[in-house]
């Protein structure tokens, strides 16, 4: 597979889940925790799959617009999707993670909505890195 690459950004980690992460640019920093359910101390950081959820909801958005006007539907302004990420140990060993979204077109016929998801869903870059390796579920609000 090849990828005409129009943007390249860089972000390092240190300390793992506990310690923090940076763009190289420095607009974006977070501090992270690792979770009480994955056997962290909690905290007030966040972590890698709130990050990935907020990307993954993000991009959605983005691939539904592009959707949109391939299919001339239009999609409202308050349109929202809210990606659910869990994680947690795999059959085969390591860990795995799940995505849930749950999409709002509000004001969008119930087709036309079913047809914009299924479009984006082939769309949006996350929904391509991640198909047939994480379990993505799609539900229409």
């Amino acid at each position: 597979m090849s990828v005409d690459v129009k943007y390249r950004t860089r972000a390092t980690a240190t300390g793992g889940r506990d310690g923090e992460a940076r763009s190289e640019d420095g607009r974006f920093a977070v501090k992270l925790s690792t979770p009480k359910e994955l056997g962290g101390p909690g905290g007030d950081g966040s972590n890698p799959e709130q990050l990935f959820a907020a990307g993954y909801s993000a991009c959605f958005i983005g691939a539904l617009k592009v959707a949109g006007g391939q299919l001339k539907i239009r999609v409202p302004q308050d349109v929202a999707v809210t990606a659910t990420v869990g994680i947690g140990p795999r059959a085969a060993g390591g860990f795995g993670i799940t995505a849930d979204l749950e999409i709002s077109l509000p004001g969008v016929e119930r087709a036309d909505a079913e047809r914009l998801v299924a479009a984006a869903h082939q769309i949006c870059p996350y929904s391509n890195a991640t198909r047939n390796n994480v379990d993505v579920g799609l539900t229409i609000a």
